[in-house]
């Protein structure tokens, strides 16, 4: 089994130094909590997506059954 190392580049704007180095314990829990929030935030965002496309089907379903046509409801909720 292969360890990875994780590394930081870092890179000194004045003198154009750049320092590789591995990363702390404390940068990898950030990354890895970085991580996770970011798949929150991903699985957060498609809920919403999903939920706002069948609240629309949803409701050009109810306008066309009030008799109104395709193109009436479409331009409803544009």
């Amino acid at each position: 089994m292969t360890t990875e190392t994780l590394t930081a580049i870092e890179v000194n704007c004045e003198t154009g130094v750049v320092t590789e180095r591995p990363l702390t314990s404390e940068e990898i829990a950030q990354r890895e909590a970085d991580v996770a929030a970011f798949a929150i935030a991903e699985a957060e965002r498609t809920a919403a997506e999903e939920a706002a496309a069948e609240a629309k089907t949803s409701g050009i379903a109810k306008l066309l059954a009030l008799g109104l046509t395709e193109a009436e409801a479409n331009a409803l909720i544009k």
